[in-house]
């Protein structure tokens, strides 16, 4: 069984026509999560926004525990960001009626602040946030600057296949390796969370799997008879076993989007030549499947296309590119990095989403 994760997330808009080097300080890669809603401004909670640098989001979740006296597990928070970055996002903290919200301001450590402060009435909780807007620095950078500026038109105009990034599957594939060991028979992880890392990491490489068929296909962004069809940025889908003239003019507008499993129990709802590509893409891996149904995982789907939105490309100097864009949650820079750089899959993100 081949779990290759560099072979088998081929490019949309050609090869890639450079080389950088991305991170080479954290500042040169700036996550900035967008909630989407307001705090409400009353409850048992503190809403922070809080800036961390170079520092994981689990660990600065436990310092400000540690700061509200409170147990790490009621401290929430909508996704992990990067760590070897500059990153803003939201956490919640309960918090007495009694206490001066404004007093959090002050509280801050080493790789972190927080810069905002509110009541909330309600604890965050994963998957909250709308999106996250990246503003990134590559340096080095060595190739054709007129076809890394196609590129990046191609990009904006296009958006790009929505693979899931290297850090998913941890650290040089550790998770997806478990997780094959797993279901050829080894031993589960003992702790739940690394469990739930184990098949998060096997599901979402059974994608990559079947959006690399598409890629290669040339279909990745164009509905076929038999899709299930998804709505942009959200999970909700609907099949359509006949594509007419409203859904590609609403494919084009990037209202809707190709989908392509998270694979699980359940039965596919994709027909006719969707069907047939699954299928083939899926055959090789039936064990890590297997693995995914007896673990009681639901099938759900996933866009193959993913949007770019308000993007921005261009040369600072000649081996500096700046690039300033927003991606919906649980979306990953790496899928549009890995359409510019050669070596951008490598690289990675820091090990968070």
């Amino acid at each position: 069984m081949d779990v290759s994760l560099t072979t088998s997330a081929p490019r949309a808009h050609g090869e890639a026509p450079a080389t950088g080097r991305i991170r080479v300080a954290p500042e040169d890669f700036r996550v900035d999560e967008v909630l989407g809603f307001e705090a409400d401004g009353a409850g048992a909670h503190a809403l922070l926004v809080v800036e961390k640098r170079d520092a994981n989001t689990g660990w600065v979740a436990a310092q400000l525990a540690r700061h509200a006296e409170v147990a790490s597990r009621d401290v929430g928070f909508s996704g992990h960001k990067d760590r070897h970055a500059v990153t803003t996002q939201a956490f919640s903290v309960p918090l007495r009626v009694d206490v001066d919200v404004a007093s959090c301001l002050g509280w801050c450590g080493e790789g972190y602040r927080v810069v905002a402060a509110q009541r909330h009435g309600r604890k965050l909780r994963p998957g909250a946030h709308r999106a996250n807007r990246f503003e990134l620095r590559v340096r080095a950078v060595q190739g054709d600057r007129d076809a890394v500026l196609r590129t990046l038109e191609a990009v904006r105009a296009q958006g790009v296949p929505n693979y899931f990034g290297p850090q998913r599957f941890g650290r040089e594939g550790s998770n997806l390796r478990r997780a094959l060991d797993w279901a050829t028979g080894g031993q589960a992880p003992r702790d739940r969370a690394q469990r739930s890392f184990v098949l998060s990491a096997a599901r979402s490489f059974l994608f990559n799997q079947v959006l690399a068929a598409r890629v290669g296909r040339g279909d990745w962004n164009r509905l076929l008879p038999g899709e299930a069809v998804m709505l942009d940025g959200r999970r909700s889908f609907f099949a359509a076993p006949e594509i007419d003239a409203t859904l590609v003019a609403r494919c084009e507008a990037m209202d809707v989007h190709p989908g392509g499993p998270l694979p699980g129990r359940g039965e596919s709802p994709v027909t006719a030549v969707v069907r047939e590509i699954e299928d083939a893409a899926l055959a090789p891996f039936a064990e890590l499947i297997g693995l995914l149904e007896r673990e009681r995982v639901d099938l759900e789907r996933r866009s193959l296309r993913l949007p770019v939105r308000e993007f921005e490309g261009a040369f600072e100097d000649d081996t500096t590119l700046a690039l300033r864009f927003t991606l919906p949650r649980g979306t990953f820079a790496t899928a549009v990095l890995h359409e510019v750089l050669a070596d951008a899959w490598d690289a990675g993100e820091g090990g968070e989403e």
